[in-house]
């Protein structure tokens, strides 16, 4: 993807906090999210397991969504998936 988004400005159509998950948990939580956000939205999560990062941008892959990437915020991730179908 050619374009850069600034992730510090996204607003997120839902946010999910799955901090206190270890994997696959976050990844479930995102999997359920999913469908409450319409095409073209973002949907949030929020994650202490590092592991999210990678199983996340694996599973966009192979379901079609954008994995829009991560910020670190003070002990957790903030990712984001903009949904694509």
């Amino acid at each position: 993807m050619d374009t850069t988004i600034d992730l510090n400005t996204v607003k997120a159509a839902k946010v999910v906090d799955a901090r206190a998950m270890s994997c696959p948990g976050p990844l479930l939580e995102a999997k359920k999210a999913i469908g409450v956000v319409k095409v073209g939205e973002i949907l949030e999560i929020w994650s202490g397991d590092p592991t999210t990062r990678g199983n996340l941008d694996q599973w966009c892959k192979k379901l079609g969504h954008d994995f829009l990437g991560y910020i670190e915020t003070g002990g957790y991730d903030r990712l984001f998936i903009m949904r694509k179908k």
